[in-house]
């Protein structure tokens, strides 16, 4: 088997068809001429095209030299899978790849294909969920509070694929808070004590105190222990990008327990890797952002040390919800989900309300159906929530129940051929190097192959990138980039599933092409229990 850096690799395909046209072609083109095709019906056709606009750019007549086109048929290069063509029509020029070839490289070597490269040294981030340091029971939980936790409990898991270090702040003290998470499918660490560490915060109330920027106040009942004056420290320090409205800044004892916790995740990533910078990315709701720049800078006053590492700021959009009689809170929406998807199921099932398996189940179900709602849109972009009763069922082709529906219909393809084997019905699988992949000629094969298995690693380590070391305090990240790619990928498996029938009748002329589409399903399956990893929910073998 190859190592990761000889698969083949979408990125490194487009660079370097561009390379080759560009070789010869007008120097005033820029940046990529080709891109990758993903629709059925041009597929069918052509995997790749350089649009003829594009093309009139780089040649006088928009023809491609006969030699260039030579060039890419004969094109052989590190990543880049083999051309079975190139030609010009009249949308442009475009590439068809050689498909068995293509499957058989694929095919041969799926743990390469759903496996993202990893980190090249060892890194620790700090993922600060902000509204959890303002919680003080579940009822106060907002929708707004819920996308945050959501979000970085989602990049959590995208950077964990990678093998960075991930800690996650604040510890949580109240255990329904804790107990709610947990149902949502997420581990989020706690406090073993509620009462703080009164010799750290005695040590940053002293650090605060020295700060020259400090104005010192009698303790008000609100809890304020002093006045920071921060454009004066952001005119000393030089520091850009924060608000200019930035300025006065009543420090309160919770302020400071939020740096505490800081500071405790930060002393737990110096302890994984001693001498090494971390980074720290504030997950924050927007009504919150301006105050947590307050925080930012109080963390950098009392520890200089923190001034060394990077603090970016991803701040989430709103929530709001449309069909709902009144404003909702994170701990309604779930029972709502949860009631939904348990109507939904005893109408497809009749009532499972005693059976444990199918209890899971639906939990499951419910946790899926909210992240894919909430993480299916851009982080910074409002989410409106459709929180009428007949908005979610098993049968929508948009959410997660939907991509949870198609990973069990997975699972039970495998179970059949399992117990089918062992009736003698079918062989053993034979070695995946031993199979006929000139038999996948469906359509809808190519299509999860070249849309689906093969794209994965790179979509899987360009969602988990962030831009730590870019200019600005704001941050994006791609966190709807793995909710659309299943979404999309179980609409292409369902309509492939429901039209081909991948177990066929027990004849051993029809077994090579079973075989080699069951291992184009092993790598489908692969796919989605890969990208649910990242939203830490559990493949479902039924529904």
């Amino acid at each position: 088997m190859a190592t990761a850096d000889g698969r083949l690799s979408l990125s490194a395909t487009l660079e370097a068809f561009n390379a080759v046209l560009k070789r010869k072609g007008s120097e005033s083109a820029r940046g990529s001429v080709w891109f990758k095709e993903s629709s059925a019906r041009n597929l069918r056709n052509r995997d790749f095209l350089a649009p003829q606009a594009a093309l009139r750019a780089m040649f006088s007549d928009g023809q491609v030299p006969s030699d260039i086109v030579e060039s890419m048929v004969s094109l052989k290069c590190p990543r880049v899978p083999s051309i079975q063509s190139c030609q010009m029509v009249p949308a442009g020029l475009t590439v068809k790849l050689a498909r068995p070839a293509v499957f058989e490289q694929i095919l041969n070597a799926i743990p390469m294909y759903t496996t993202p490269l990893q980190a090249a040294q060892e890194h620790c981030v700090i993922l600060n969920c902000v509204p959890l340091h303002g919680c003080k029971d579940l009822d106060s939980l907002s929708l707004n509070h819920l996308r945050a936790i959501l979000v970085t409990d989602h990049l959590a898991g995208m950077l964990q694929t990678q093998g960075i270090n991930v800690h996650l702040a604040p510890s949580l003290a109240d255990e329904e808070i804790h107990q709610f998470l947990r149902q949502l499918r997420m581990e989020w660490p706690s406090v073993q004590e509620t009462s703080p560490n009164l010799e750290h915060l005695h040590a940053l109330k002293e650090a605060l105190r020295q700060c020259p920027q400090a104005e010192s106040t009698e303790l008000h009942p609100d809890g304020v222990l002093c006045k920071l004056h921060l454009k004066k420290f952001l005119e000393e320090k030089q520091l850009e990008a924060y608000d200019p409205k930035l300025d006065i800044f009543l420090v309160t004892e919770e302020k400071l327990h939020q740096v505490a916790e800081l500071q405790r995740a930060a002393l737990q990533c110096l302890a994984v890797a001693p001498g090494r910078s971390f980074s720290v990315v504030h997950v924050v709701d927007s009504k919150e952002a301006f105050q947590q720049q307050k925080v930012d800078l109080l963390w950098r006053l009392v520890f200089p040390q923190a001034s060394t590492h990077l603090q970016k700021h991803l701040v989430c959009g709103p929530v709001k919800t449309i069909h709902s009689a009144s404003p909702m809170n994170a701990l309604q929406y779930f029972q709502l989900r949860h009631s939904q998807m348990y109507e939904a199921s005893v109408l497809k099932y009749g009532d499972l309300s005693q059976d444990d398996t199918w209890t899971e189940t639906v939990s499951v179900l419910t946790s899926a159906v909210i992240r894919f709602e909430i993480l299916s849109t851009a982080h910074q972009n409002q989410v409106l929530l459709d929180v009428d009763e007949t908005s979610v069922s098993t049968k929508g082709t948009k959410g997660g129940a939907f991509v949870m529906y198609n990973c069990a219909r997975l699972a039970t393809l495998f179970e059949t051929y399992k117990k089918a084997e062992e009736q003698g019905v079918y062989p053993a699988f034979p070695p995946p190097s031993e199979l006929n992949y000139f038999s996948l000629r469906e359509e809808g094969e190519w299509l999860l192959l070249f849309n689906g298995v093969l794209p994965f690693h790179e979509v899987l380590s360009q969602a988990a990138q962030l831009p730590i070391a870019s200019g600005g305090l704001r941050i994006a990240a791609n966190m709807d980039a793995i909710c659309k790619f299943l979404i999309q990928l179980s609409m292409d498996f369902s309509s492939y599933y429901n039209r081909v029938h991948i177990l066929g009748e027990p004849r051993p002329h029809l077994f090579g092409q079973m075989f080699a589409r069951l291992q184009l399903m092993r790598a489908v399956r692969e796919v989605f229990h890969r990208a649910l990893a990242t939203l830490h929910l559990p493949p479902l073998s039924q529904i």
